[in-house]
């Protein structure tokens, strides 16, 4: 996955507990920037063709026992040969001793090498995980970012509309608060966005008239979280008398966030509407709808009527009569 950001070796070793033999510089002046893993073992035969020296190398077993099956001249040689071509890393997995003339080359080069216990497999999922997330495409979007019933809700709206007042009756309830304000979208899969708070304005939320509060603080460490994948989008806009809203739910809205369809509701705003408690029925029904069911279609077949197709649109005032 193609990425403009970086993270720092730093984080990386501990992160996945990772123990250094040799960097030659503070591995926080060391910046990661691509999401991808190597192994080696075409370039420890001298084939230098494709190499990615953008991506931190991995060795194992295999790796480790072609390099002590040939001598050591021809060792020296080959890893002259690869950290040449300045891979970030390199990574020794199971605990495996390294060769004096690796960590010779690699002074030579420059090229941090760093050890781990786990094995090579493990450690490349970790490692492709967690640079996966740290190198993701993110963008930042003005709203609030609950958990409710273990859905991600994201509230958007114009400032004022409510979202943080919504947000703080919602972990009164029981439910969690993720960001309140900035929410950082993170795009970690081809399928999947999370959402997190700026860390500097983590867990503070504003509300008008009191100030800015600790939610942590006043409700406790299970009212908050740090990061939740995004499983809805819901507006909150002020009710305008003058709109047609939808009244069935028959038809799947969906908003497009980096690349993503997330789906999505408008929930118009006004005087004695609860919006906690339909933010909790709307996460609720979104999971129903995960799960194969949807209650218009049941109510469709109940009275004998055709369910119409997802690209169907339905008249409102056909609904009116029941």
């Amino acid at each position: 996955m193609a990425s403009n950001f970086s993270v720092s070796l730093e984080k990386i070793i501990q992160s996945i507990h990772l123990e250094v033999l040799y960097t030659p510089v503070s591995p926080m002046e060391i910046q990661i920037a691509s999401a991808d893993v190597g192994r080696p073992g075409l370039q420890l035969a001298g084939f230098m063709e494709h190499f990615d020296n953008l991506r931190i190398q991995l060795i194992g077993n295999a790796e480790t026992a072609y390099m002590e099956s040939i001598n050591e001249s021809s060792l020296r040689t080959t890893m002259d040969m690869l950290f040449a071509q300045k891979p970030p890393a390199l990574i020794v997995a199971r605990g495996l001793e390294v060769s004096p003339v690796v960590l010779e080359s690699a002074r030579r080069f420059e090229v941090p090498v760093l050890r781990t216990q786990e094995s090579t497999s493990s450690i490349m999922s970790s490692l492709i995980s967690l640079l996966q997330v740290e190198l993701a495409p993110r963008v930042t979007r003005h709203g609030v970012l609950v958990e409710v019933y273990g859905e991600g809700i994201l509230l958007l709206g114009e400032s004022g509309v409510g979202k943080s007042e919504t947000a703080i009756e919602l972990v009164k309830r029981g439910h969690r608060l993720i960001a309140d304000d900035a929410v950082e979208v993170r795009r970690v899969s081809n399928q999947t966005l999370v959402g997190s708070a700026p860390e500097n304005i983590r867990h503070f939320i504003e509300l008008r008239g009191i100030g800015i509060i600790n939610v942590r603080r006043i409700f406790g460490m299970g009212a908050i979280k740090v990061t939740e994948k995004i499983d809805m989008l819901i507006q909150l806009e002020q009710w305008d008398q003058n709109k047609v809203y939808d009244r069935m739910g028959m038809e799947n809205e969906y908003t497009q966030i980096l690349g993503i369809n997330v789906p999505s509701l408008t929930i118009p705003v006004k005087p004695g509407r609860n919006l906690a408690i339909i933010i909790e029925v709307a996460a609720m029904n979104n999971r129903q709808k995960k799960m194969g069911y949807n209650a218009a279609h049941e109510l469709l077949r109940n009275l004998g009527m055709d369910i119409p197709s997802e690209t169907d649109s339905i008249p409102v005032d056909q609904w009116t009569n029941y």
